[in-house]
């Protein structure tokens, strides 16, 4: 009866680790917002966690600035562990039924800050006190749905960190932040055994995916690719919010 279940598993994460591999991101946002259409984002996020913690580990270490990373992160990375850990019954909790919605609305707002070309600043000096409230807010959101680039990701941009160092910042990032989630799905007793193959399954797409996206993405125009990917955030994102709110309100 698992057969279903895993090929829709490694469909997304094959997916997902493609997108991955192809613009340096988007593996979780994209498994939890695939995996909502047939779950709750608390089981999604039960067997997104390990491929995502794995794959980012690896991004974490690929680049020289790893250092300067935590050095300038450290208040955005705190906060983001205290507003998991503070909101950690928001998977099981009353307003659990509520978190597809918001998913579905942070797609949205993800997708058309990545397709605008506004831009935020932050002074340097000012990195520190606003990346701990960021953190925070991040935590917030990420403990009730799984996806931490809001508002994290925006705010990383604004402190003008480069290509490559974004690309490093982001793993390092997630990897904090998906290790916090970690900790509440297991308190929780969502990350158990029964989350092991489907997790397994997950990983193997995940990493094939990304081995598929890394090799074609020097044969095509990565703006192109980026911005289609950004459209059909937004079509999954309506699509979940809306169908969870008739679901809600019938």
């Amino acid at each position: 009866m698992f057969e279903p279940l895993l090929l829709l598993v490694a469909s997304v994460f094959l997916l997902a680790g493609f997108i991955k591999g192809a613009i340096g991101l988007g593996l979780p946002t994209v498994s939890m917002g695939l995996l909502a259409v047939a779950m709750q984002p608390s089981h999604a996020l039960a067997i997104m966690i390990v491929p995502a913690i794995v794959t980012n580990i690896w991004q974490t270490f690929v680049g020289p600035y790893l250092r300067d990373i935590m050095r300038r992160l450290w208040p955005l990375m705190a906060g983001t562990v205290v507003g998991v850990w503070l909101n950690a019954d928001m998977l099981t909790g009353p307003y659990a039924r509520y978190g597809t919605i918001v998913l579905g609305v942070l797609l949205v707002i993800y997708a058309i800050i990545g397709l605008s070309k506004f831009k935020l600043r932050v002074a340097r000096s000012d990195e520190k006190w606003i990346g701990g409230i960021v953190g925070l807010i991040t935590g917030v959101v990420c403990a009730a749905t799984g996806v931490q680039v809001i508002p994290s990701m925006p705010f990383m941009q604004a402190i003008g960190m480069e290509k490559d160092e974004l690309v490093q910042a982001l793993g390092v990032f997630f990897t904090v932040a998906t290790v916090a989630l970690a900790f509440n799905l297991t308190s929780a007793g969502l990350l158990n055994a029964s989350t092991a193959l489907p997790g397994a399954v997950a990983m193997a797409a995940a990493f094939a995916g990304m081995f598929i996206g890394q090799a074609v993405r020097s044969r095509m125009r990565p703006e192109v690719f980026h911005r289609w990917f950004l459209i059909s955030m937004i079509l999954l994102g309506l699509y979940l919010a809306g169908s969870s709110i008739y679901n809600v309100l019938a």
